[in-house]
């Protein structure tokens, strides 16, 4: 049966259209008839391959999907485009000496069959998608940059920023090529086939340290401002260690009552409704720190120190605040806050561990169209960081804070306006977290279960000890920038530069692309890069926590 396929498998592809239109109805049916046997044959290795989110495929699930037989035209046109797109996949399998025949003609018949690759088809629309990539990249990482603009200038900011949204978005092309050539869409595969079970190991543990601590430093800001709005709101200012003004209770509260029942969402294109509406509770954030720029003086006064400031806030900039030293803008500053400043922009744009899953989940997936998805994400991400670390800065200018809303309080705890965007960062950062918990939920399953098919129980306790074991880490992590300095300068080099470059020079074939070829070489370059980021990030935040000058070590 194995060998009457693998004759068939060629002679299919290299059918005529006319041929391909006459005989389509008794291919499929030779196909269901086949692909049973070889599913059961061959059922681990092809979930060892084919585990977008965990979850194997049922024998029965691809004789359906095959059973579904489109209208002839269309067919005509995706056997032609399957062909074309699987000449290179099968010149990868017989460069790799090592992989039994079995594997080559199984991974073929399984590219021939979907080019999706998923165990559904992918429902979710192409807004959606830019929705849940935008909240993925869009994190608290948007607090910290006034912060990073005040140690590092304009200018430097602005080249800074630029750089590492294209190089975002260069790794985002890297990963998708890859994906596309073994038609394999989970980061922690592209581990295994390039490099097996160590590669699968150290893609899985860089998701997970990642999003764990981006959902940290999410967590943190609740456990922060929410305190800090409710007493607001409740106008306690001698707060007497009430119990609802107990940040740890607060993150306990908003993880169960919140982000758990999103967390168990079995889809991750559900979510998109939530990213929306996170998205828009971070766009009326940047316009209420564009308006404050104009409505708070320089320099101002701190609401500890005198108690009328409100009322002075409300008169314009005075003309002669221009003259003070404090109040004039840097172009390029350099200090010992510098070291920060690259590991909180690289922060910024990780959403590498998402693009795959959100990939997996587009409706008529193409990697051109997953690459507009990205493009169209980092962009709008761009354009509001810029701004909000623009106005944030020239708000505040050196007397910026780590956490930018913090640095506001210090003029006016009653804030109406403030208190509003401090809301509606709370559910913006809240929403976000369901999001970035699905690839370490998918991580986890590949390194523990790599074999198992979806199960409600397991699905449901891996969200659980998660949260529970964020929870922990946020009640007794020092602070946000401690987490986003050590994370930043170890596992978002990987994820961004190192591994998709790597793996995309040993996966695609060396007949498609030789070592010495161009995009290998860029991407051995790109792969450089993220080693001497992360050498040096990692080096500055040692010399700068042992010289004792780190605000990260001694609190805001």
């Amino acid at each position: 049966m194995l060998s009457q396929a693998r004759t068939d498998a060629p002679s299919l592809r290299v059918a005529s259209h006319v041929e391909v239109q006459k005989q389509h109805g008794g291919a499929s049916k030779r196909d269901m008839s086949e692909d049973k046997p070889t599913e059961t044959v061959e059922t681990s290795q092809a979930e060892v391959n084919a585990i977008p989110n965990g979850k194997g495929h049922e024998p029965g699930e691809e004789i359906t999907a095959s059973a579904k037989t489109p209208p002839a035209e269309d067919c005509e046109k995706e056997t032609v485009a399957n062909s074309a797109q699987n000449a290179s996949p099968h010149r990868t399998e017989n460069t790799e000496s090592n992989l039994p025949a079995s594997q080559e003609f199984l991974s073929g018949v399984e590219d021939k069959k979907t080019t999706r690759f998923t165990d559904f088809e992918g429902k979710t629309s192409f807004g959606m998608s830019v929705f849940n990539l935008g909240n993925a990249i869009m994190g608290s990482g948007i607090l910290g940059l006034a912060y990073a603009m005040a140690n590092t200038g304009i200018v430097l900011f602005l080249s800074l920023l630029t750089v590492v949204a294209v190089l975002s978005s260069y790794s985002i092309h890297l990963l998708l090529k890859s994906s596309g050539i073994v038609g394999i869409r989970a980061y922690e595969q592209l581990g295994y086939r390039a490099f097996g079970t160590p590669g699968k190991m150290a893609a899985g543990i860089a998701i997970t340290l990642q999003n764990i601590g981006a959902m940290s430093s999410y967590l943190y800001i609740v456990k922060y401002e929410f305190p800090l709005v409710i007493q607001a709101f409740l106008k306690v200012d001698n707060p007497a260690g009430e119990w609802f003004l107990n940040g740890n209770y607060l993150i306990i509260i908003v993880s169960v009552a919140v982000i758990l029942p999103l967390a168990l969402m079995k889809q991750l294109g559900y979510l998109g409704y939530t990213s929306g509406f996170s998205l828009s509770c971070m766009v009326f954030f940047l316009i209420s720190v564009i308006y404050k720029k104009f409505n708070i003086p320089c320099p101002f006064v701190d609401f500890a120190l005198n108690s009328t400031a409100s009322v002075m806030n409300i008169s314009v900039t005075d003309p002669g605040g221009k003259d003070n030293p404090a109040c004039i803008p840097k172009m390029a500053n350099l200090n010992s806050q510098t070291a920060y400043t690259i590991p909180i922009l690289a922060f910024a744009f990780v959403c590498h561990p998402e693009v795959l899953p959100i990939y997996t989940e587009l409706r008529n997936a193409t990697k051109k169209k997953m690459q507009h998805v990205s493009n169209i994400s980092i962009a709008v991400m761009y354009i509001m960081y810029f701004l909000a670390a623009l106005f944030g800065y020239l708000t505040f200018y050196g007397e910026v804070e780590a956490e930018l809303l913090h640095t506001y309080s210090r003029i006016d705890p009653y804030d109406t306006l403030i208190l509003c965007v401090r809301v509606a960062v709370l559910t913006a950062v809240t929403l976000t977290v369901p999001i970035v918990l699905f690839p370490v939920r998918r991580a986890i399953q590949q390194m523990m279960f790599p074999n198992k098919t979806f199960n409600w129980p397991r699905h449901i306790a891996i969200a659980i000890v998660l949260l529970t074991a964020i929870n922990l880490l946020v009640i007794f992590a020092p602070n946000i920038l401690g987490i986003f300095g050590i994370i930043g300068a170890t596992s978002a080099p990987c994820l961004i530069f190192i591994f998709p470059a790597v793996f995309y020079i040993r996966i695609v074939p060396k007949e498609e692309e030789p070592l010495r070829s161009v995009p290998k070489i860029l991407a051995a370059c790109f792969a450089g890069i993220g080693f001497l980021f992360m050498t040096m990030s990692l080096s500055f935040i040692i010399i700068d926590w042992t010289s004792g000058n780190s605000k990260a070590s001694s609190g805001h």
